[in-house]
């Protein structure tokens, strides 16, 4: 076969640390701690015999709300499993997780790629479980110590179907998902601090065949850029095996960062293998129609939908949608501004200065912020100072370059753009007479320029331009700076 004959299919299990206070079932603090190990533990969550665990009702919100969120059906009763396996991390010997009656099932999430059309991916089942410590490896020793601070933290599972047929399409989903859980705050969701760990699920059949290929699971990616790596590297490995004429082994496999391959790591476990059997010290979960619906009230405007509003209602093209969805903060920042317009201009009118707010939000406006929070005590540029540095440039009483210093000031003071141009004398120069002075000044000083231009190099004129700008700091269109000197030299 060749490669165009197969088809991958992969379904992605992703592990979330909740955003809590405490801990899934103690009341030590959900914090991993990596530099001082072994400080937020207590009985409960290192195992010790005849302690009891005790339900974190907010981690149970929290996952609630992401089920919600992804349209996922509520359980009215859930309950939690003893889901046995022994590992130097897993203080109890077991993990408190959820087998049969998970939070939240038949759910879904939709993202788009670029210049495709949008693809939903169904959601098979969101549950709730602790996650296990951490274990450290030194280099060069033979042994590894382990870090007891993340057992115990609670710990989200999303287990998709197998509704994905490109490495791509799994990173774009991943990177939905990530940005979905910013939004309803139930989790930072950083990857480098491991608080999101995707492992995906991968197989490879013939495009003629109904049954799926033997499936293999890369463990703990940990970057968007290493999962779509990762996958790709998979699925030539699998087609190379197949082609050959043998048989891909069901096995979990790790990503080698260094090597850029799948490396194997172990055979992989069947739910059997887990011996799962109801959780004797906790009860089962009974929710009311009534709580479900209060947490539905708290679930904020979703990426997807914002998306779809910011394009209808500002007419703004992909990529500027993109960016005000993925930076929340600026996204509500340009609302805010372009709510400070006047309500009665003109369609064309309106639609300029949100073109214009929109450019120097996303370019001028984040490179001066660079790591600040547009929420921050440091930011100093009220929407309403903004809404009206846009409509100085759109109604150009001010130019580009003078623009730039503008907004500076503004950055760095908080002050009215208004105020600024007048104290530093910012206002363009646009009477004709006065123009000519500065003109007459430049040529009188840059005569062999002029004499270029006269024998045809029209770069000399753009030198010229760029004199007459430095000159006057900005304060001259630049079409009617090249039509006057044109005029004046008499070409």
């Amino acid at each position: 076969m060749n490669k165009a004959e197969f088809q991958p299919v992969i379904g992605l299990e992703i592990h979330v640390e909740l955003k809590t206070n405490s801990k899934m079932f103690c009341s030590c603090a959900n914090d991993p701690n990596e530099s001082q190990a072994n400080v937020n533990v207590c009985p409960v969550c290192l195992g010790h015999p005849g302690t009891l665990p005790v339900i974190n009702k907010e981690a149970v919100r929290r996952v609630i709300k992401t089920g919600l969120a992804l349209k996922s059906e509520i359980s009215m009763v859930s309950k939690f499993d003893r889901k046995n396996y022994f590992y130097p991390d897993l203080p109890k010997g077991y993990q408190i997780s959820q087998y049969d009656m998970p939070i939240a099932q038949k759910g879904e999430l939709k993202f788009k790629i670029k210049g495709k059309e949008p693809k939903t991916i169904r959601i098979t089942r969101v549950h709730l479980e602790e996650d296990t410590g951490s274990l450290v490896h030194s280099k060069g020793a033979d042994y590894s110590l382990v870090n007891f601070n993340r057992a115990g933290i609670p710990l989200m599972e999303l287990v998709t179907e197998p509704d994905m047929s490109s490495a791509l399409e799994a990173r774009k989903f991943s990177q939905e998902l990530h940005l979905l859980l910013r939004y309803l705050k139930v989790s930072e969701a950083n990857m480098e601090k491991g608080q999101l760990r995707i492992e995906a699920n991968i197989s490879i059949k013939p495009k003629s065949s109904k049954a799926l290929g033997t499936k293999v699971e890369i463990k703990n990616l940990n970057s968007f850029r290493v999962v779509e790596k990762a996958i790709d590297y998979e699925i030539k490995r699998q087609e190379e095996v197949l082609k050959k004429g043998k048989k891909v082994v069901q096995e979990t496999r790790g990503w080698d960062e260094k090597k850029s391959v799948t490396v194997s790591q172990r055979e992989k476990e069947q739910a059997h293998d887990y011996r799962y059997f109801p959780e004797p010290d906790l009860p089962p979960l009974k929710f009311s129609k009534d709580k479900i619906n209060e947490i539905r009230a708290e679930i904020p405007e979703l990426p997807y939908n914002k998306r779809t509003r910011l394009s209808d209602e500002y007419k703004l093209d992909e990529d500027s949608v993109e960016f005000f969805v993925y930076n929340k903060d600026l996204g509500e920042y340009f609302e805010k501004v372009v709510s400070e317009f006047e309500p009665n201009l003109s369609k064309d009118k309106l639609h300029n200065l949100i073109t214009l707010a929109t450019n120097y939000i996303i370019t001028d406006l984040q490179s001066l912020l660079k790591e600040r929070a547009v929420e921050g005590e440091d930011f100093l540029i009220t929407p309403e100072n903004f809404a009206e540095f846009i409509s100085l440039i759109e109604n150009k009483t001010i130019l580009s370059k003078v623009a730039k210093t503008v907004l500076l000031e503004m950055f760095q003071t908080g002050a009215d753009p208004s105020n600024i141009i007048e104290e530093k004398g910012l206002t363009q120069i646009s009477d004709e007479e006065e123009i000519l002075i500065f003109i007459e000044e430049i040529i009188s000083k840059n005569q062999k320029a002029v004499s270029d231009f006269k024998k045809g190099k029209e770069n000399a004129l753009q030198f010229l331009i760029g004199q007459v700008m430095t000159r006057t700091k900005g304060r001259i269109n630049p079409e009617q700076a090249r039509k006057i000197l044109k005029k004046k030299i008499g070409v």
